[in-house]
């Protein structure tokens, strides 16, 4: 009854927020604060529609890995691609402004923030060249029952469900569990992070039949790591599934990063 409660909510403010753009009424831009009459001005807008070219292996813009559109005949392998990841997809690095946005979809009770959020990701996948093998089913990154429970909704929910929906791929919220709910891993590296997370996934049998043999998209709103995005993979992986890629809205770059 929460979830169905949450989800009617959120469709709600949905529909509140395009009731208020077809009114044309002026509000403030959640990421730089001018005044505008959408949730997102036009100067913030045109950043995500001209991403800068990243790696697929990594999501880095500074590696020489696959980047995207680059074609080579073999492609070049990433030095820094998570293991177990088919690729690793970004829409921005995690630093000003966009880490106040998904700090408000993550930690301030607003999940119709990702109605925003989740267009400019779809908008971003749809104008570059496709990830190969294409996934054909996309999961968000599972919270545990417990922290479900404490927030509300799963961030990556919120996102994977609308995204989802505009690349019209079918989303399951219900394919991957998460069994343990860890400590909060901020300032851990990515060994610690991973030795955390041994065991914490699951994949319902009921889910099996429908993860076999098919190429998958996680959803999850930052990577810092990748160590539960390489969690979730390896169990899914295991479970039968052909692959798994990581699609993010923001991932935090590393120490020895130089982007754009």
């Amino acid at each position: 009854m929460g979830a169905q409660y949450r989800e009617a909510a959120t469709a709600a403010d949905d529909g509140a927020w395009t009731t208020l753009r077809a009114a044309g009424l002026p509000r403030r831009c959640l990421l730089c604060d001018g005044w505008t009459r959408l949730p997102l001005c036009a100067a913030c807008l045109a950043g995500p529609a001209r991403p800068p070219s990243r790696c697929t292996g990594c999501g880095r813009t500074d590696c020489r890995g696959p980047a995207s559109g680059a074609a080579a005949d073999p492609p070049p392998r990433c030095p820094h691609a998570p293991e177990g990841l088919a690729a690793l997809w970004a829409l921005a690095d995690y630093r000003p402004p966009w880490d106040r946005l998904i700090q408000r979809l993550k930690f301030h009770d607003r999940p119709e923030t990702a109605a925003v959020l989740a267009p400019l990701m779809a908008a971003a996948l749809l104008h570059r060249p496709p990830i190969a093998p294409p996934a054909a089913l996309l999961l968000p990154v599972p919270l545990s029952r417990d922290r479900l429970r404490e927030r509300g909704y799963n961030q990556a929910w919120e996102l994977a469900r609308r995204l989802g929906r505009r690349l019209q791929r079918p989303a399951g919220a219900d394919l991957l569990e998460r069994l343990l709910d860890t400590p909060h891993q901020v300032g851990l590296d990515r060994a610690r992070r991973l030795h955390n997370l041994d065991g914490a996934f699951w994949v319902p049998p009921a889910a099996r039949r429908r993860l076999a043999g098919r190429h998958l998209a996680l959803v999850d709103d930052v990577s810092t790591t990748g160590a539960t995005a390489v969690a979730c993979a390896r169990t899914l992986r295991q479970a039968g599934a052909a692959s798994v890629q990581l699609w993010v809205l923001a991932r935090t770059p590393a120490p020895d990063e130089h982007g754009d």
